[in-house]
């Protein structure tokens, strides 16, 4: 990957800038008992990624349920909500806020495209201390589509105003990085935690840690030698 060429960062929020993919694991296993569901793992991991809506339509497709997609979807965007304004000790993902301050020295632009809603996107950055670093945010709503639809993404450039090769995509989940590739951005996935189960096999670089990246980053930023 050419991090030359590379004008502005795309960052998903669940699983890249908040450790929260096993809130909303608890969260929705929550629902799933109350709503009579019995749903397990690998179905469940299935759904990481994808926008409220997108989840519940793929649960009625395969479960009987009576609850309409958008009373489920009320129900979860309520409790998510609650959850995350009360959570205690909710905090950045490790090693991001380095990578935020390095890209912000580059010049590099941030933006967050994420299949939350704006609510939850906004508590989360503020509580985080995370949102002075993005100038815009992209959510589901606004873009008509979750991911793994490409919308979110092709929003993120048009608030841009920049060409897709242009930019990359932080991901952690199979349905984000199906989307980043459907609006053909190149895609990083960040294996973190939470993230352990899902397939980031159509990535084109994998990380585990945001300082690798940064390293990865900075060499070729400037790749004179260190005497």
């Amino acid at each position: 990957m050419d991090f030359t060429r590379i004008k502005a960062v795309i960052f998903d929020m669940d699983g890249v800038l908040v450790n929260s993919e096993d809130h909303y694991k608890i969260i929705e296993g929550e629902l799933f008992a109350e709503v009579g569901l019995h749903i397990d793992r690998a179905e469940h991991v299935s759904y990481q990624g994808c926008s409220n809506p997108v989840m519940w339509q793929m649960i009625k497709e395969k479960h009987p349920l009576a609850h309409s997609v958008e009373e489920l979807v009320e129900r979860t965007e309520n409790k998510v909500i609650g959850f995350f304004t009360t959570l205690p000790g909710l905090v950045p993902m490790e090693g991001v806020i380095p990578f935020l301050e390095y890209l912000k020295t580059m010049g590099i632009r941030r933006v967050v495209a994420s299949s939350s809603t704006i609510e939850v996107i906004e508590i989360v950055l503020r509580r985080t201390g995370l949102v002075s670093y993005f100038e815009a945010i992209v959510d589901c709503k606004e873009a008509g589509a979750g991911k793994p639809d490409p919308a979110i993404f092709l929003m993120a450039l048009k608030k841009l105003a920049l060409p897709a090769e242009a930019c990359v995509v932080i991901e952690d989940s199979g349905n984000g990085i199906k989307a980043a590739k459907a609006a053909h951005i190149p895609c990083i996935a960040y294996n973190g935690p939470g993230s352990e189960h899902q397939d980031q096999s159509a990535a084109d670089l994998r990380i585990t840690e945001f300082r690798q990246l940064r390293q990865l980053w900075q060499t070729q930023a400037d790749p004179s030698p260190r005497v």
